[in-house]
């Protein structure tokens, strides 16, 4: 019993310091994994003074392991005897929070900050602060990154001294030489501000602010648009002008267009920040510029924030600055030589029709809508026809089908076979928007005279959009409306458009299913067999292989058999070739 007491192979650290010696990665992060456990074996005075030094040695393993023994330590305080005893898990963060890969350092500062919460005021003061100090003026890079995360979980527990000293740490970060340390210093600004009280705002974060916002380089600058959000919703409605938006508005015109870019993103959310008289006098001018920027990518982004910024207006002035102001932009938005622009005006723009009324929306938003309707880019065509909805509501049905039919049948004629391809593709959407009665009445025409185009690839199209049109109105609509026509292409005296009734029923069989179609399509496809072209056999022949799969056997021996077999003895060899091919496919050799 002595020999086993002394034998050290089953002390759990001396299992742990083999296996993370062990050549296996995953081995090694699977031993980081069972921490907890062998914490728990341990107790909390061994995994205290044992366990934990042992985790220090271990920051110069893998980035993989060191991710997950930064992960674990999150979780350890009570492992190592609580709250009291939290700040014996901060040497190894500190060492991980300092590493070279940012995804350990980041795991290592979220600890940190998990870990934070669990100290007493006196111990993050003794603690929790000097380590701060430490990341914040060490001579890594990483060490500065790291620490300007930890400001604001420190700050609001420790006394008015130690506020002053954390503040000038994070200001001295926030004029570091190094560009990256001044980029994490500048993305964690705003969670700082959160946590200081008013005269610190006023006094210490605003200069630090602009002198950010006056960066020499754009990445920083950037950044300040996000934070500028956080001080402005912060601050009083009276102080905002002085305080935040000169440097906002020097943000609209910088001469990057990256922070145009970001200032055009988060245009709205400055908007709910600041209110609606600064809206109107500083952030109106600041979105007509927006929209009128030189650069594609900032008019692209603020045109999608285009509905959402004139909801947002105050009702006192929204329709008065919507007319005169904000539509004469947006109107110069639809002939913009870049697609994405109109792609992502046009997302938007029908959402206008709510905010301006019927009248309005006719006179001002119409023009605009059948413009963009005509695009010769797709994504431009799919994202209004997607929001027609928009506009019927207001205007209602038969006026918007006024206005929107001539310019369907115009696009539908075309002389161009890819613009007719076009239309046809967004058929079942339109369907959608307006409905069976509007549709049987006004589009059904149009769609069945797609099957007797002169080009194939309409041909084609025009079927699976009759396939997509029953998917969504029904087969007893099938039967009632489009297959009595398609049947009639049977005796057309063009064999393309008797080859297309047979294409037809091939793709209409397998959503109308197999009662309708062996009732009221079987008999003409095998009535086509008798078809004095050739080509019009063998597609006989594999319609009926596609078919077959949906009919019962008693039909497929009675009805199918015979016409396939009789196909194989046709004098056409590509007829001979498909009737065997559907008989072997169809297990009826």
């Amino acid at each position: 019993m002595a020999a086993a007491d002394g034998d050290d192979s089953l002390n759990p650290i001396s299992i742990l310091v083999d296996e993370l010696q062990n050549e296996d990665i995953q081995l090694r992060i699977d031993s980081i994994k069972k921490l907890p456990i062998i914490a728990l074996a341990l107790g909390v005075e061994k995994t205290r003074n044992e366990l934990l030094p042992l985790t220090i040695d271990i920051v110069y393993d893998e980035d993989e392991v060191l991710l997950a023994l930064a992960e674990e330590l999150g979780t350890f305080t009570p492992l190592v005897g609580g709250p009291e005893y939290a700040h014996c898990l901060l040497p190894p963060l500190e060492l991980l929070a300092m590493v070279d890969e940012a995804i350990v350092r980041d795991k290592a500062v979220d600890s940190l900050r998990a870990i934070s919460h669990e100290h007493s005021p006196s111990h993050l003061e003794d603690h929790f602060v000097p380590l701060v100090k430490r990341l914040g003026g060490g001579e890594l890079v990483t060490s500065r990154i790291s620490a300007c995360r930890l400001f604001s979980v420190c700050y609001p527990g420790v006394s008015i001294a130690v506020k002053a000293e954390l503040l000038q740490c994070f200001r001295d970060l926030c004029s570091d030489d190094d560009l990256l340390v001044r980029c994490a210093a500048a993305s964690n600004l705003g969670d700082f501000t959160k946590v200081l009280e008013m005269d610190h705002i006023k006094s210490e974060i605003i200069p630090i602010f602009s002198n950010l916002a006056c960066d020499e380089q754009d990445s920083v600058r950037l950044l300040m648009v996000e934070v500028c959000v956080n001080i402005a919703q912060l601050l009083p409605q009276e102080a905002l002008e002085a305080l935040v938006m000169i440097t906002l508005c020097q943000a609209a015109e910088d001469t990057s267009w990256r922070v145009r870019y970001m200032v055009a993103n988060k245009f709205t959310e400055l908007q709910t920040a600041v209110g609606p008289e600064v809206t109107k006098t500083d952030l109106v001018p600041a979105f007509q510029n927006l929209i009128k920027d030189c650069e594609p990518e900032v008019r692209a982004a603020a045109s999608l924030k285009l509905t959402e910024f004139c909801e947002n207006l105050s009702a006192d002035y929204r329709e008065n600055v919507i007319l005169t102001e904000i539509l004469p932009c947006s109107k110069e938005l639809v002939s913009d030589t870049n697609q994405h622009v109109r792609s992502a005006l046009a997302s938007v723009i029908m959402g206008l029709s709510h905010i301006l009324a019927k009248d309005n929306t006719i006179k001002h938003l119409m023009p605009v809508f059948l413009a963009l309707l005509k695009d010769e880019c797709p994504d431009v065509r799919l994202n209004i026809i997607s929001n027609l909805n928009c506009m019927k509501e207001v205007i209602g049905i038969q006026q918007l089908s006024q206005f929107l039919l001539p310019s369907i049948m115009e696009l539908a004629g075309d002389a161009k076979w890819r613009v007719r391809l076009a239309i046809i593709e967004y058929m079942p959407l339109l369907a959608g928007q307006f409905g069976l009665e509007f549709f049987d009445a006004q589009l059904h025409s149009l769609c069945m005279s797609w099957l007797v185009d002169r080009v194939y690839a309409i041909r084609e199209a025009a079927t699976n959009n009759l396939k997509k049109l029953v998917e969504q109105f029904g087969k007893e609509w099938a039967l009632a409306t489009v297959i009595p026509r398609v049947l009639t292409l049977s005796e057309e005296p063009n064999y393309l458009h008797r080859m297309t009734m047979l294409f037809c029923i091939s793709v209409l069989s397998k959503v109308c299913g197999q009662d309708i179609t062996t009732k009221h399509m079987l008999p003409t496809v095998l009535y086509m067999a008798e078809d004095p072209v050739a080509n019009v056999r063998f597609n006989v022949a594999k319609s009926l292989q596609k078919i077959g799969s949906i009919l019962d056997n008693s039909t497929l021996q009675t009805k199918v058999k015979p016409i396939l077999e009789k196909l194989t003895q046709d004098q056409d060899m590509d007829v001979k070739y498909f009737a065997q091919e559907a008989l072997t496919v169809l297990s009826l050799t």
